[in-house]
């Protein structure tokens, strides 16, 4: 099932996928024009992109710390660079937002699975479950 916010979570990824690779900041006039031509101009999912986006970027360093501790044996550095983003985007989700559970794991995983290799998703399935768990705890 591919949703709106399905979209908005794909341009998100692109956009730190695109941060992660090159580091040189892109002028937020750029990014915000990038997020409104991938999703046609519509306000609502650009502004999501957008917080998502900047709200990973902010909290990367907590967001980093908390998908370190529950990858085992995997540093954040050495995890593929679509592996490393989807998982970001939903660890954010699940800390620092209030969108469900169940809808976070099936969008990333999505993610992982549309963007990643072959062993994407168990992976992201497996560190995000971990994530939630221990947000629970």
């Amino acid at each position: 099932m591919f949703t709106r916010r399905s979209r908005a979570r794909e341009v998100a990824l692109q956009l730190l996928f695109q941060r992660d690779q090159n580091p040189t900041p892109v002028e937020r006039p750029a990014l915000e024009r990038f997020v409104r031509d991938r999703l046609l101009d519509d306000g609502d999912l650009a502004a999501f992109a957008l917080e998502l986006l900047d709200g990973v970027s902010t909290k990367q360093a907590d967001v980093d710390a908390r998908i370190s501790a529950a990858a085992e044996n995997w540093r954040i550095g050495r995890m593929l660079p679509v592996d490393r983003n989807v998982l970001r985007i939903g660890a954010y989700e699940l800390i620092h937002t209030d969108s469900p559970r169940e809808v976070v794991l099936d969008e990333a995983i999505e993610l992982a699975r549309r963007f990643g290799s072959k062993d994407s998703a168990a992976f992201v399935n497996g560190v995000l479950d971990k994530v939630a768990k221990s947000k629970d705890a």
